[in-house]
């Protein structure tokens, strides 16, 4: 009997613990009467892509999805050794040039016509509410608040832990002027203490512009995904961003599957893009609907009508089973078919936006 009493004891030692952990304020609390309830993609309680994506395609369970991961996590999922990353003075760049620097996985900071952003900073050593899992690869968490400058603008395309960092955004705190989100994901930040007056929520083809005729439009654009930081799933809006300015047009996808929001992003910008960066990793046939593969996202880029592809949400963290350089390589093998450029910059080095002919190396061959 008292084996059973102390089982019992230690249930409830252990579930007021995961209640307590729950309550801290990186998980963050969705208002219960949103108002953003007229939005044209939220039906039902939730957000809903525009065409039918079940997040799963197989029959298998979300826990047995887990199971199945841990059990059976994959071949060369992690690099052997540190990768070669480079950190680059961001102080040091000339405000007057227009420059890209690739983080990792999704994570970007530019500068563009002088206005300084920076997308889905994850500055953390993993990408999970706890430590333990999902850890960046070695080498690549090399930069921290203190590396970055005063920001313009600090955009979110959903609230996934991969991109929305909840240490990362408290240490840039003092540092972001505007927090641009889309629908709902705002509200975390409210809750953590940045001014309302400064955080601006979208919808998708909503446009933000606080500069003016000639400043820079920042447009929110569908994607096909979900959200959910633990158990509220689709009660924040995803996507990603068009941001133009200068004659310009920069597009960053955010997390998505394939589908038909890609032709209404073309048919809304018919103009194309000087640079497009899509999903290209962490795909997996059991979730073949919420990411692309590097076929299918080398060919949205050419339906988007690029000048240059970029292929990203790789080379930091592994959330499918497939070898952590492979994306690379067959997004280079698929490009070649298409009219556009690809890029392919080490983490952390300077991509001169403006400069078509700078030149970038396989230098994840033989990590």
């Amino acid at each position: 009997m008292k084996y059973w009493l102390l089982l019992l004891v230690l249930v409830v030692v252990a579930g007021l613990a995961v209640f307590w952990y729950l309550q801290q304020p990186r998980f963050g609390q969705l208002p219960e009467n949103p108002d953003w309830a007229s939005s044209p993609n939220y039906r039902d309680g939730e957000f809903q892509n525009l065409e039918p994506t079940p997040m799963l395609t197989t029959d298998t369970s979300r826990l047995g999805l887990m199971w199945d991961n841990l059990t059976n996590p994959g071949v060369n999922t992690a690099p052997a050794a540190p990768l070669p990353v480079v950190k680059t003075d961001l102080f040091a760049l000339p405000a007057d040039q227009n420059v890209l620097v690739w983080l990792g996985h999704s994570s970007f900071y530019l500068q563009l016509n002088g206005k300084r952003l920076l997308v889905d900073p994850i500055l953390s050593g993993y990408a999970a509410p706890i430590s333990l899992a999902i850890p960046a690869f070695a080498g690549t968490t090399v930069w921290t608040a203190d590396d970055f400058p005063e920001l313009d603008y600090l955009l979110i395309t959903h609230d996934h832990w991969d991109h929305l960092d909840y240490d990362a955004v408290m240490a840039l705190k003092p540092k972001v002027k505007q927090v641009v989100a889309p629908l709902g994901v705002g509200s975390y930040f409210r809750q953590w203490g940045f001014d309302a007056a400064h955080v601006n929520e979208l919808d998708w083809f909503d446009t933000l512009n606080l500069e003016g005729v000639d400043g820079l439009d920042i447009t929110l654009i569908p994607g096909r995904h979900f959200s959910g930081r633990l158990l509220t799933p689709n009660k924040t809006l995803w996507g990603g961003y068009v941001l133009e300015v200068g004659g310009k047009r920069y597009l960053i996808g955010g997390d998505s599957g394939p589908g038909i929001h890609y032709q209404r992003i073309a048919e809304h910008f018919p103009d194309g893009f000087d640079l497009v960066m899509l999903d290209s990793g962490q795909y997996d046939p059991r979730w073949a609907n919420v990411h692309m593969t590097p076929e299918q996202s080398t060919a949205a880029a050419d339906l988007l009508k690029t000048r240059t592809f970029m292929p990203v949400h790789i080379g930091r963290f592994q959330l499918a089973k497939h070898p952590w350089n492979e994306p690379f390589e067959r997004a280079l093998n698929a490009a070649s078919q298409y009219s556009y450029r690809i890029i392919t910059p080490r983490i952390g080095a300077t991509v001169w936006l403006d400069d078509n002919q700078q030149a970038f190396d396989a230098w994840w061959r033989g990590q």
